[in-house]
């Protein structure tokens, strides 16, 4: 197994797609058996895919737009809101199946048809992959997830992040072989020749405040013990929500660094969170967020800082490396999903982000979206959605 990146910020779409291609077959030493596309929305989407497509020809392709660009072991691209990235993987040992279907109305059931498409595509039909690769709409991700685990159950890791664009504007596209997609659900199957591992973690410490969801609906958060959730959640936090508890209105920067927690498991006696991020209140007082809360579940105020933001994703590839008893010189590469959030409260110093991940990926491939949604696979091999999160896949050279 060989992987390689490319990334250009090149703002003619026929032509970045040209020039990143054509770099990437040159590191990669000949044509990928998978083709991973992350541009941003400035770029014209179907234009980009048929250049790519002419030149990779049947390749499966799998993508989604990212937020503002993308990172690499060569650094971030993107400072005006303008990328394309590349990741390819050649390997003759290996299958890989990529898949889309509309999302509808019926996003459980769109999960349960692409999985089964995206196996058959990779000639696996009543196999397992080690890994379901995944791209969706933002606000559907729950869903879609149990729709796959209804196919495969819980046990067959699924990782990927949700398409974002520069403004949460609701341009976000996602990407399927030779197609330019809107609402819609990607997925690929992997049947890797090395091994595959993964982490999934934030960059979030636990604060001394909780308390219970009494009443929730979907993505909206009505009450935490009884009282209106805004004011619980803005007295938790020293008032982030200003003015805005009073009329109601969107939050999201303003609670990238206050998320709520949920423990979503242990790991040698210390809980893990999967994270939920308030981006607006209602005028009623409810929060609504980038996940689902059920009434009953207890919520942690979570708390970050920049610094844990710029630190934390070298240490969450660092651990997807522990999770195979891999060093840097056993990798073909890696696969990196970080929070848009976390991005844009950092973005001056999301460059040392990608430093830092290539550092500890001892300089190998690596290819990281920043997403509206982040899915992954956390230390107990249960795979969730989440906010504000980092998932990190490592693919190891050799056989399985």
């Amino acid at each position: 197994m060989e992987i390689a990146t490319s990334t250009t910020s090149t703002a003619d779409s026929r032509r970045a797609a040209g020039e990143a291609y054509e770099a990437l077959l040159a590191r990669l030493g000949g044509p990928p058996d998978l083709l991973v596309v992350f541009p941003t929305v400035g770029h014209d989407l179907p234009a980009l895919v048929a250049a790519l497509r002419e030149r990779a020809g049947d390749v499966p392709m799998h993508g989604a737009t990212t937020c503002q660009g993308v990172m690499s072991e060569a650094g971030f691209v993107g400072e005006a809101g303008l990328a394309l990235g590349l990741l390819g993987i050649r390997d003759p040992g290996g299958d890989y199946g990529v898949a889309a279907r509309a999302i509808g109305d019926d996003p459980r059931g769109a999960g349960r048809a692409v999985v089964g498409a995206a196996i058959a595509a990779a000639g696996r039909d009543g196999e397992p992959p080690a890994l379901v690769w995944l791209a969706a709409d933002p606000g559907f991700e729950e869903a879609v997830i149990a729709g796959i685990q209804d196919v495969l159950g819980p046990d067959v890791p699924i990782a990927g992040g949700s398409a974002a664009d520069n403004e949460v504007a609701g341009r976000w596209q996602e990407i399927a072989n030779g197609e330019a997609l809107r609402r819609a659900v990607v997925v690929t199957a992997m049947y890797p020749s090395g091994s595959i591992h993964l982490a999934f973690h934030s960059g979030y410490s636990p604060s001394e405040h909780s308390g219970v969801a009494t009443r929730a609906a979907g993505r909206t958060l009505y009450e935490i013990d009884g009282r209106p959730a805004a004011e619980v959640y803005d007295a938790w936090t020293g008032g982030v929500l200003g003015d805005v508890r009073g009329r109601g209105g969107n939050v999201l920067r303003r609670t990238t660094l206050h998320p709520l927690g949920r423990v979503a498991g242990e790991y040698g006696g210390l809980p893990f969170h999967r994270l939920s991020h308030p981006d607006s209140v209602t005028p009623e007082g409810a929060l609504t967020l980038f996940t689902e809360i059920e009434a009953g579940e207890r919520l942690i105020q979570m708390v970050g800082t920049r610094e844990s933001l710029v630190s934390r994703a070298g240490r969450v590839a660092r651990a997807a490396m522990r999770a195979g008893n891999l060093d840097a010189r056993e990798l073909a590469g890696a696969l990196v999903v970080y929070c848009a959030g976390c991005m844009l409260t950092i973005q001056r110093e999301i460059g040392d982000v990608a430093v830092e991940l290539a550092r500890e990926l001892g300089g190998r491939p690596f290819l990281g979206t920043f997403t509206f949604g982040e899915q992954g696979c956390f230390v107990n091999r249960r795979s969730h959605h989440g906010n504000l999160m980092i998932s990190v896949v490592v693919f190891r050279h050799g056989e399985r």
